[in-house]
């Protein structure tokens, strides 16, 4: 009862977190199938959680950083972790991978196939594995300085660094972190994908409202993070978050603009 009360907590919360995760585990099931799905986030989260354990530690991969431990008895920990934090490496990589297949995958205009056609080979090539893996570093350029600055909103200070980075006060090493967290999921999922428990094929072969939905969690996330950013009066960590973001949307944008006679006939 103790557990259930806490997780009941850890969702109220954090429940900003618990509505991207529900939302990018519904597109992703609608993608990837339950199956691929419970692969690619509980690989993610078990990768996630143990390097933070161990960069709490040691220091790798992410550089030495601490937790506050000021939520501790108002949500969920593991160890010294907390729960949410972890999982949602889970859903920030998805929406990463899905950011991925919209430039990797192709895109068909015809009577059978309207928009983005789904091949299982492409979705774990390595084109993927390395546009989605910067996908993901890119994103905690914008979300690790607010979240740094969690005592100034309802985030909280939960955690800190011994020294203040370079960035804002978060070290480089942090982002390297990421990357290596990124990398390590995709590839094991990679490994995953291609085995025979994974020989069942997704719901549909044109895959664009599930496709898209998954940027749309990159894009609300991001945008969430730079509200929060302007909103707390870090105007010039914003600027440089948009101003990272700019080339970056343009190509999404010639990109959707390319394939929009595709989308708009499905």
């Amino acid at each position: 009862m103790e557990f259930l009360s806490l997780l009941v907590q850890t969702i109220e919360l954090r429940a900003y977190v618990f509505l991207f995760l529900t939302v990018s585990l519904l597109f992703s099931s609608r993608l990837l199938g339950w199956k691929r799905t419970s692969a690619l986030f509980l690989i993610t989260w078990i990768t996630a959680f143990i390097c933070e354990f161990s960069s709490t530690r040691i220091g790798i991969p992410f550089g030495y950083y601490y937790y506050t431990g000021s939520t501790s008895g108002q949500e969920l920990y593991l160890s010294n972790i907390p729960f949410m934090d972890s999982l949602s490496f889970a859903f920030l990589l998805y929406a990463s991978y899905s950011m991925a297949l919209v430039f990797v995958l192709p895109a068909h205009s015809s009577e059978s196939r309207r928009g983005w056609v789904w091949q299982s080979q492409t979705c774990t090539s390595w084109p993927v594995v390395l546009l989605a893996t910067m996908f993901f570093a890119f994103i905690d350029v914008v979300i690790d300085p607010v979240a740094l600055r969690g005592q100034r909103w309802f985030l909280g200070q939960i955690y800190g660094y011994p020294e203040p980075g370079v960035y804002f006060g978060v070290p480089l090493a942090n982002f390297i972190g990421w990357a290596i967290v990124g990398w390590l999921s995709l590839i094991l999922y990679r490994m995953a994908d291609r085995t025979r428990w994974m020989d069942a094929p997704p719901l549909k072969n044109v895959v664009n409202g599930e496709l898209l939905g998954g940027v749309g969690l990159y894009y609300g996330v991001l945008l969430f993070n730079l509200a929060v950013t302007f909103w707390i009066g870090e105007s010039l960590i914003g600027m440089v978050g948009c101003f990272i973001y700019l080339p970056i949307s343009i190509f999404l944008f010639l990109r959707l603009t390319r394939c929009l006679t595709s989308l708009a006939g499905n």
